[in-house]
């Protein structure tokens, strides 16, 4: 048989976190327990168990129950490899070595056992009581992260200039920056002739905010299509990973 699925084959990699593409997620197991986002699984070979992996205490599913911050999330275990994606955008690795990233919970594809996790709030006043992302993730420890965005996002230097994003599209910052939430509340807005990005997140210190070009995918939507360049690295480059 002839075909042109040669450029689709598996790829190998020694890290347990490796990109098969931009799109899709390959996970080794080999014993290592991971959680990922629940129904992220496309396909696996060998002997792999799931299970609904709840919220990890009580204090936490309380938390995810009034902010609706977070993600339904899934306990993978056994041995072989396991493919995880979602409604195909594009997969980035980030590697923590005893640190710690804040992350728009629904941009969390997986991580490893070696990462805890809970919902921080982010400080703002009245402009954080009207913020849709005023709860976030926080993710702690030593392991593999995997996010997604929705797009190719840009990674901004927050130590350079006060840094804002909407709350949808800011996804994942790191720990040495300080966040915010601004707001631009007038008469204007009131009346319904503001300018449609009352709420802003700021960020200021050293460090970095990954911002998608996107507020998240519109539900209904026809998902964004597999294509694209192959990634081999995500954001490990440029992080310095």
């Amino acid at each position: 048989m002839q075909s042109t699925l040669g450029e689709y084959q598996e790829t190998q990699a020694q890290e347990a976190f490796s990109l098969q593409n931009s799109k899709l997620l390959k996970v080794s197991l080999n014993q290592i327990t991971i959680q990922s986002k629940l129904g992220a699984m496309v396909a696996y070979q060998g002997d792999v168990r799931f299970e609904h992996a709840g919220s990890g205490g009580v204090g936490r599913f309380l938390k995810k129950a009034v902010t609706g911050e977070g993600t339904q999330l899934m306990k993978i275990e056994g041995t072989g490899e396991v493919f995880l994606a979602d409604l195909a955008q594009d997969v980035h690795l980030i590697k923590l070595e005893n640190d710690q990233i804040t992350c728009n919970g629904q941009n969390v594809l997986a991580f490893d056992a070696g990462i805890d996790w809970d919902i921080k709030k982010v400080e703002g006043g009245f402009a954080g009581a009207m913020a849709g992302g005023l709860y976030n993730m926080s993710l702690a420890g030593t392991g593999w992260v995997a996010i997604i965005s929705n797009g190719p996002p840009v990674l901004l230097n927050t130590g350079d200039a006060p840094t804002f994003a909407d709350p949808q599209a800011a996804i994942t910052w790191s720990s040495g920056v300080t966040t915010q939430v601004k707001s631009d509340v007038n008469m204007k807005t009131m009346i319904g002739r503001g300018s449609g990005e009352t709420i802003q997140m700021g960020f200021s210190g050293q460090g970095w905010v990954l911002v998608q070009p996107s507020e998240g995918p519109v539900k209904g939507a026809t998902p964004p299509g597999a294509g694209g360049q192959s990634g081999g690295g995500g954001l490990l480059g440029q992080l310095g990973g």
